[in-house]
This record gives C-alpha cells, structure tokens and sequence, in this order.
C-alpha cells in the first residue's frame, strides 16, 4: 500500500499511528506529498481529485480518503483489538471522540491558515476568536472524560485526540492549555509514549 501524507498533517499522523497500532505499518510506503504550494501536487491529485492528505492506494490499487475511511480500512486488515470497537456504547463513545478529535485539529488548522494568507488578506477577529473558543471547549470536555479515555486505551477516538493534542502542542506551544486541565495533560502524556506516537511525532 501507499499513504500519501504530509509530515506535520495531524490527519496523516492519525492513520500513521493506526497503521502502527494495527501492526500494518511494514506494509505501507510512505509518499511525502505537498498541500501548502500555489498549484496542488500532481502526485496527489492522482489519487485525491481533493487534493488532501492523507490519501491511501491499497495493494489492488483502490484509492481511499480521507483519514476516516482509512482508518477504517487499515482496521478490517488485522485481527488485533479493533480501534473501533463492535456495535454498542463503547463503539459510539470512540467514534464520538473522533469527531472532536478531527474538529479540534479543523479549528487549529485554521488558525495556522488564517495568519499565512497572503498581504492584502485578513480573516477577521471574531472568526478567529470562534476557532479558539472551539479548541478551549474541546479540551474542557476531554478533561472530563479523561477516566473513560484511559480504560479505552488506543480506541480511533483515543488515537484522534492525542494527535490533536500532538499538534497543539507542535503549532501552539505557548498555548498553556495543561494548566487548567490536569487530567487531560496527564492523560496525554502517558498517551504521547506510546510507540506509535513516538515514531510519528511532528517535526
């Protein structure tokens, strides 16, 4: 298989990181793709009309995107504990932690955006207050929750929210988010040692 990715995208590090957690990762080849150029990556764009990582070609050439339904795919290859979980409440409770997984990294990506727009171009405050309301409001209710996160273990929700976290800490190191939430930084941190993050923390 082929993973087209970006080397600080937090989508690509969530199926990096399931790929590892699945025990697939000697099975892909990683192929660094461009998002951030006037003009999309060809190379992408073969495989994602989007033009989006990640983007995932399978052994019988199939095309997958985006970090959802290959997570999903990469999770039907292996018979290890599933990341996510059979029919039933634990199953709902990770993919709902997905979904504020992914619109965390959303509004933090952003955020990164709107300051790199070109001269000329402004995104406005309150827009811009919007987005960071919605990072606070996340990581207020991942603080709550951290118990039940930490009897779940690497769940695709688990997974989703620690390469969130990841990337706040990469893009908004001066955020000081651990101060008010002590569970949630505890529970990361114990998270962030898991080989699989380890070895595809951004840089």
């Amino acid at each position: 298989m082929k993973l087209c990715y970006g080397r600080t995208s937090p989508f690509s590090r969530k199926v990096r990181v399931a790929a590892i957690e699945c025990g697939l990762a000697d099975r892909i080849e990683l192929v660094t793709t461009g998002t951030m150029g006037k003009f999309p990556d060809p190379q992408l764009v073969a495989v994602n009309p989007l033009a989006k990582v990640p983007a995932l070609v399978t052994d019988n050439g199939d095309t997958l995107f985006d970090s959802r339904v290959i997570v999903e795919y990469l999770d039907s290859l292996h018979a290890g504990a599933p990341l996510i979980p059979p029919p039933g409440p634990l199953r709902w409770r990770a993919l709902r932690r997905q979904s504020l997984g992914d619109g965390l990294m959303e509004a933090l990506i952003f955020l990164v955006y709107a300051v790199r727009r070109p001269d000329g171009e402004s995104t406005t405050a309150h827009i811009m207050d919007r987005q960071r309301d919605r990072v606070e409001r996340c990581l207020d209710v991942l603080d709550a929750q951290c118990d039940a996160m930490q009897a779940e273990g690497a769940t695709i929700g688990c997974i989703t929210i620690g390469c969130a976290i990841g990337w706040l800490d990469f893009r908004y190191p001066e955020w000081g988010w651990r101060a008010e939430r002590p569970s949630l930084a505890a529970w990361y941190a114990t998270f962030a040692k898991r080989p699989s993050m380890i070895q595809t923390a951004p840089t």
